[in-house]
């Protein structure tokens, strides 16, 4: 790989972008060239004023055309999630048609492209990019993404056999400020069916890594399965987004399970609270807020990973996972530069060790 710093242009100025944007500017690895929003307030704001940072001389865009005509490396893409597929396509396609690399955390079913369950309406349009412009697209995150697809396939090439792999998110969410209403329920009444409720939906939007770890062991699955399972509060709880009443759903936990040889092997887990106490009967870590791997085989592995800013921000562990989400894409820039034009998986991707990080 090169050794000169690589010019990107980051989309989304949310929490993720604003975060990486801030990491940008004093890395030596990577150049920040153009800045792409959607909000039209913060067009022709400074990029460095909308992330709370000192003028970094960027003017962040909402012109497509504009960061394109920049020709950067890569596009670092930190847009909506996949309820805005179109808009996603709309400027990812554009990167790559011109030939520019991508990736991005945005589209979550496309960490495994090759998911039956995922619209072709969503696949095909940047398969076509990435052939017309040869470019490449990467997409990955945390959960779905590095934490059950790099953590446990890294912890299955130590075993012999393995019997069941399980990769669990066990967070408290009271700090969080995403959606999580009607995409999980929490906060609404237990009579309520939120949109991942619905096993189709569930496996498309957060079970790729179980079809994907499958591939990776040389298997095919007989089937994917959920469950899903809701805890009401007796009490009202505080979070960051507004009061839980007494009597509504305040933690979940749910599972995507790959099926082979009429058995669980591959199963994905969720136990998302609103307060530490809650749901005290479901799993939780060794310590606050974790991401943990189990594997029964030959030998057997635990491994718990934990997030967190010891800079005395005071920031969550939930937002430092969001740093990690991001910068695992950028840091990815490199690697899939040097790969052959199309999707790219953690699969195709070598050990990506951070240049430019110890400094």
């Amino acid at each position: 790989m090169s050794s000169e710093a690589k010019r990107v242009v980051v989309w989304g100025t949310g929490v993720v972008g604003s975060m990486v944007i801030a990491e940008i500017v004093r890395s030596p690895a990577f150049e920040l060239v153009g800045v792409g929003v959607s909000n039209p307030a913060k067009v022709g704001r400074d990029a460095g004023e909308i992330c709370g940072l000192d003028p970094v001389g960027v003017l962040a865009t909402d012109s497509v055309e504009e960061l394109v005509a920049l020709r950067p490396d890569a596009l670092v893409h930190y847009g909506p999630t996949a309820q805005h597929a179109d808009d996603n396509i709309r400027v990812i396609g554009a990167f790559l048609r011109a030939g520019i690399d991508v990736c991005s955390t945005a589209m979550t079913p496309w960490v495994w492209p090759g998911m039956t369950q995922t619209p072709a309406a969503w696949i095909d349009p940047i398969t076509a990019a990435c052939e017309e412009g040869g470019a490449s697209c990467f997409t990955t995150g945390i959960d779905p993404g590095f934490a059950n697809d790099l953590f446990p396939l890294t912890l299955m090439g130590l075993c012999g056999e393995v019997r069941s792999v399980r990769a669990s998110e066990l967070l408290d969410y009271t700090d969080y400020e995403g959606d999580y209403e009607d995409e999980m329920g929490i906060g609404r009444p237990p009579e309520f069916t939120a949109l991942l409720e619905i096993p189709e939906l569930l496996i498309m939007a957060w079970g790729a890594t179980v079809p994907m770890i499958a591939h990776a062991a040389g298997i095919e699955l007989d089937d994917i399965t959920t469950t899903w399972e809701k805890w009401v509060t007796p009490t009202e709880r505080t979070t960051a987004k507004g009061v839980v009443a007494a009597g509504n759903v305040a933690a979940i936990r749910f599972t995507i399970n790959g099926i082979y040889g009429g058995r669980e092997v591959i199963s994905l887990e969720h136990v998302n609270r609103i307060g530490l106490d809650a749901a005290p009967d479901w799993p939780a870590g060794s310590q606050d807020d974790v991401y943990r791997v189990d594997i029964t085989g030959s030998p057997s592995i635990s491994q718990e990973t934990s997030f967190r800013f010891t800079d005395g921000s005071g920031r969550s562990p939930a937002v430092a996972g969001c740093l990690a989400t991001g910068l695992r894409a950028l840091n990815a820039v490199p690697a899939v530069n040097a790969l052959p034009a199309g999707w790219v998986t953690a699969l195709d991707l070598p050990l990506v060790p951070g240049v430019g990080t110890i400094r």
